[in-house]
């Protein structure tokens, strides 16, 4: 049986600035150079087109588990969509589905998924996403991490898979 390939969730806000979506689009390429499943929310905006661009472009496996019921606002860059029909209720498929979650800035369903992700003891790498103290713990087990640049979120996601397998 062949070795099971890492999902890599890539979790970050509907609404991204250049500058976001410019790290989105080089960590889905960095996700995808690794050989590896870069599965996202699936619209065609924000964080989530912006990666799933990038892994296309590379040659990636892209995954989106969309949130509606329609393909209306689905990514143009999906190889696998998932339709739900489950709005908000999509983001724990998401972080069930994901080995590793890389969370780039977003807001409160971006903070839901990594609150979920946490719950259910899922390595999170924050990339440009700053969390208060509250969420200490997590950094001190080592569980929540965060990361300077998209490379340096992928060798985190590399050791957090090695460390899973």
């Amino acid at each position: 049986m062949a070795q099971r390939r890492p999902v890599i969730g890539v979790m970050g806000g509907s609404k991204a600035s250049p500058d976001v979506a410019a790290l989105a689009e080089r960590l889905g390429e960095f996700i995808a150079q690794r050989g590896w499943i870069l599965l996202t929310g699936g619209r065609k905006q924000g964080v989530m087109d912006a990666a799933s661009r990038g892994a296309k472009r590379a040659g990636g496996l892209v995954v989106g588990v969309l949130p509606d019921t329609s393909w209306a606002r689905a990514s143009e860059h999906l190889d696998l969509g998932i339709l739900t029909g489950l709005k908000d209720g999509r983001n724990l498929i998401n972080v069930l589905s994901s080995d590793v979650v890389i969370a780039c800035p977003g807001f409160l369903g971006t903070l839901s998924e990594i609150v979920l992700a946490l719950k259910h003891n899922k390595r999170v790498i924050l990339l440009g996403f700053e969390l208060g103290a509250d969420f200490e713990k997590y950094r001190k087990r080592g569980q929540l991490t965060h990361a300077a640049s998209p490379e340096e979120a992928v060798d985190q996601a590399a050791e957090a898979w090695r460390a899973f397998s």
